[in-house]
């Protein structure tokens, strides 16, 4: 998935985007038409793309989604849980390793069927993996264990990839995005602490991150930072940064041939911001759109900061409610993100929460978010949530409910991993899923491959007390 789409593909993305935000259909089809006839007469990109500003918005579309951190603030619910969180050394620990091995635990077991993300066949992407599963055996269904390697059924499914992160050869997490940008999100912080800035986040992907590491918004957003590499060279001190915040062209970066930029990767992100900011949800959340802010906007952003603060939650309780309650109130009340996880909610306890009726909830939320690209934020937020409520915390039921609705596979079940990791600490976490990455992370980040798992979570440890300190 690394590198650039063909332009025709972005415009194509970008007309998608824009119906989705509220343009008028019409407007959104006259808006490519004369992209494309700008493109044919030899335009330049930035002349190209400008068409897509400034349209108009269907009557009808009822949401406010604001992407600067007060508006946000501003349009939030207020129903945020009273949290605390005051752990002893060793206990502090325990819940970090325990997330960090949730987190490469649950992206692990979704490696291998990411690209069941799509429907094929007449199947749905959590049916695919059914389908795969079950011709083997029908008690591979719900899932119970790693992905095996191969299956009757590849023939209509498709095969699975990431044969590392398989039943038949897992022995330590194998590098992908999901985990790079853990280690990246901790190296921020190691480096700049709370008061972290965006462009500390920007100079430190152009310092450690390849540009054949990123995906879709991601890509676009690191191509237009790169015209702007020189002023994130050197180290940058807070002053510095800010006054390298306050004068950026942040619209450029995120939104010039970035029709991904409501897409999961700021969702994926921020697991290192849920860490370091473990008991205080809304810290986390702010410290999640600090770092999205450089490739996303409006629910791409709420996305980030919802799973940021419903990480950050779990560290303090192990309620599935109260969890996402903290997310939720976070996020602007009347955005799509929170309406759709309102409807995500009531899916769920429309079928008492009850893990047995997973396939139901599954073919619901499908039903009313099957129109997301199946890497958008919104559908794959969704699967999260409804995956804590299931599960009701558990570890085993949270990360295989998480990969097996499909979709992002290895993003849902990283991120969920994460929760459920804090919830039970590294102590309680169950061997059959943890044991087996002999405590090992192969990152391809320096400094961080290998590196052992229980390492990142010493460091962690020592990141979240810089964070209470710095208050």
């Amino acid at each position: 998935m690394a590198g650039w789409a063909s332009f025709e593909h972005l415009i194509n993305e970008e007309k998608t985007q824009l119906i989705e935000e509220g343009v008028t259909p019409d407007a959104a089809e006259n808006a490519v038409a004369e992209a494309q006839r700008r493109r044919v007469a030899g335009a330049h990109e930035t002349d190209v793309w400008s068409v897509f500003a400034n349209l108009p918005r269907r009557s009808d579309f009822a949401f406010v989604e604001p992407s600067d951190l007060e508006s946000i603030k501003a349009d939030r619910s207020g129903d945020a849980p009273k949290l605390s969180f005051d752990p002893t050394d060793d206990v502090l620990f325990d819940k970090l390793y325990g997330a960090w091995l949730g987190r490469c635990a649950g992206c692990a077991l979704g490696k291998p069927v990411e690209g069941f993300m799509g429907a094929h066949n007449g199947l749905q992407s959590w049916q695919r993996q059914k389908e795969y599963l079950t011709a083997i055996s029908p008690d591979e269904w719900p899932l119970k264990d790693y992905y095996p390697k191969t299956s009757p059924a590849v023939e209509k499914t498709g095969t699975v990839g990431c044969h590392a992160s398989t039943r038949e050869q897992i022995a330590f997490m194998e590098t992908d995005d999901d985990i790079r940008y853990t280690v990246l999100g901790q190296i921020v912080l190691q480096r700049h602490g709370r008061n972290f800035l965006p462009p500390h986040v920007a100079s430190t992907w152009l310092d450690l991150l390849g540009y054949r590491q990123v995906c879709t918004a991601e890509t676009q957003a690191y191509r237009n930072m790169v015209i702007a590499a020189d002023q994130f060279r050197g180290s940058l001190s807070v002053e510095k940064a800010k006054q390298i915040d306050a004068g950026m062209d942040w619209h450029f970066i995120v939104n010039h041939l970035n029709p991904y930029r409501e897409w999961i990767g700021a969702q994926i992100r921020i697991d290192s911001y849920g860490y370091a900011a473990a008991g205080d949800p809304e810290l986390a959340a702010e410290f999640a759109w600090r770092d999205a802010r450089i490739s996303h906007v409006k629910n791409g952003l709420y996305g980030a900061m919802l799973c940021a603060a419903m990480i950050a939650a779990s560290f303090a309780t192990d309620d599935p409610e109260t969890i996402i309650r903290a997310g939720l109130a976070q996020i602007p009340k009347r955005s799509r993100l929170h309406a759709e996880m309102l409807q995500t909610i009531e899916i769920c306890r429309k079928h008492n929460n009850d893990f047995a009726k997973f396939e139901q909830v599954l073919t619901e939320i499908y039903a009313i978010l099957g129109h997301y690209h199946p890497v958008h934020t919104n559908n794959n937020a969704a699967l999260c949530v409804a995956a804590i409520l299931l599960s009701r915390g558990d570890f085993h039921k949270a990360i295989t409910l998480a990969v097996m609705g499909g979709w992002d596979t290895d993003c849902n079940g990283a991120t969920i991993g994460s929760m459920v990791g804090a919830i039970c600490g590294a102590k309680r976490a169950p061997q059959h899923w943890v044991g087996r990455l002999n405590d090992t992370l192969n990152s391809f980040v320096v400094d961080y491959h290998p590196i052992a798992i229980s390492e990142c979570a010493k460091r962690a440890s020592a990141i979240w007390k810089k964070v209470r300190d710095e208050a």
